[in-house]
C-alpha cells in the first residue's frame, strides 16, 4: 500500500490504495475474492484507512492512555466464605457419579 508524506501534522493519504494491494491483502488473509468483492473491498479498505489515518492525526497531547474509559476500581465483590451445597445432595442429584465424584465422558487424550 502506498502512502504519501505530506507537511508536518497532516495525515498520510490512503487515495493512492490500490485494488493490487487489496488483493494482496486478501491473499495474506487466504481470502478468494471475486471481480465484484474486489472492487466492493477496495473502496471500503481505503475509506477504513482512511479514517484510521484521521484518528492517529488527532492532538492527544496531556490525554491519559486508559485501558477502560470510567474510572474502575474492582467490578468484583468481595469474596465471602458461605455455606454450600452439601456434597451428597448434589451428587444425589448428577446423572453419572464415581468414586463420590461426577463422572463425564473423557472427550481427549487417551484411554487409561
Amino acid at each position: 500500500m502506498t502512502v504519501e508524506n505530506g507537511p508536518a501534522g497532516a495525515h498520510p493519504s490512503t487515495a493512492a490504495l490500490s485494488r493490487a494491494d487489496v488483493v494482496h491483502v486478501a491473499r495474506l488473509a487466504r481470502l478468494d475474492l471475486s471481480e465484484d468483492e474486489l472492487e466492493l473491498f477496495t473502496g471500503q479498505l481505503a475509506s477504513v484507512l482512511d479514517y484510521a489515518a484521521d484518528v492517529a492525526a488527532l492532538d492527544l497531547t496531556g490525554v491519559r492512555p486508559t485501558a477502560h474509559p470510567l474510572p474502575v476500581v474492582n467490578v468484583l465483590r468481595d469474596d465471602v466464605v458461605a455455606p454450600s451445597l452439601e456434597r451428597d445432595i448434589v451428587l444425589a442429584m448428577a446423572p453419572s457419579v464415581e468414586d463420590d465424584r461426577f463422572s463425564v465422558p473423557r472427550i481427549v487424550g487417551e484411554e487409561p
